[in-house]
């Protein structure tokens, strides 16, 4: 498939394991990837294996949690490419435990880089989106921002507030032509997810015996989800947050 040919997509969180995989289909697809993440060692290997593939791909290495960094980075990237077609915002923490086990900086750390950031990005992105009357925004919220984990309340609300966000802004945007969508992942086999499992104690054949489906998902799985959101096949989605959970309830 060739759905993103002669487009320019931005990905927060490019050298996570969703992050990745969204920054590897994109490209394959046909996508100038900006892949963004604040670690040089994590997103860097990501943008050679595009490259090395016969993709096309640069990185970013900003915090975007830093509003500035990111108003520079979008201005930068308009100047030199004058559009951009695809914004995902995917770049998150995850900060566990109740309200009393939580730290001040654990509460403001999670809402400055699971939501703040996308509201600096969609605020830099969206008056050329808008300009063109084209555009797609594609969110990563959670199955827990719509179905609350227990003693992850941080992580929970963040995640729900990016679901209401990503509603918000497709309510307001679609009559200039711009589409917002978020997807909501289950348990997906990433990074975070092997450390999650090292601090319980618990295994992968553990997980995937919660799972309907047998198993958890990949993060190729939500990558796919991400591309089709953002392609024009998906011309009449806007406001939707679409579960890709195999079946799974919150436990």
């Amino acid at each position: 498939m060739n759905r993103f040919k002669s487009k320019v997509a931005v990905v927060t969180g490019g050298g996570g394991g969703i992050g990745a995989a969204i920054c590897k289909r994109l490209a394959r697809e046909g996508a100038a990837v900006v892949a963004v993440d604040m670690s040089p060692s994590a997103v860097l290997p990501v943008v050679a294996d595009i490259i090395a593939s016969g993709g096309v791909a640069e990185a970013a290495v900003i915090n975007v949690a830093d509003e500035g960094a990111c108003g520079q980075m979008i201005e930068k990237l308009l100047s030199r490419r004058q559009r951009i077609d695809v914004l995902v915002n995917n770049a998150g923490i995850f900060r566990g435990g109740k309200l009393l086990d939580l730290s001040d900086d654990d509460w403001r750390r999670s809402f400055a880089v699971n939501l703040d950031a996308i509201y600096h990005l969609c605020r830099s992105v969206l008056p050329s989106m808008v300009a063109r009357r084209a555009g797609a925004i594609v969110n990563t919220s959670s199955q827990w921002g719509l179905h609350p984990a227990p003693d992850c309340i941080a992580y929970n609300v963040t995640k729900a507030a990016v679901a209401s966000f990503t509603q918000n802004l497709a309510r307001d945007y679609a009559p200039d032509g711009i589409r917002v969508n978020a997807v909501c992942p289950g348990e997906i086999y990433t990074p975070m997810l092997e450390q999650g499992l090292e601090r319980s104690g618990r295994s992968i054949d553990d997980l995937n015996k919660r799972v309907p489906f047998g198993r958890v998902g990949t993060s190729e799985e939500v990558a796919a989800l991400v591309a089709f959101l953002a392609s024009d096949e998906a011309p009449f989605m806007c406001g939707s947050l679409v579960e890709i959970t195999g079946a799974q309830a919150v436990a």
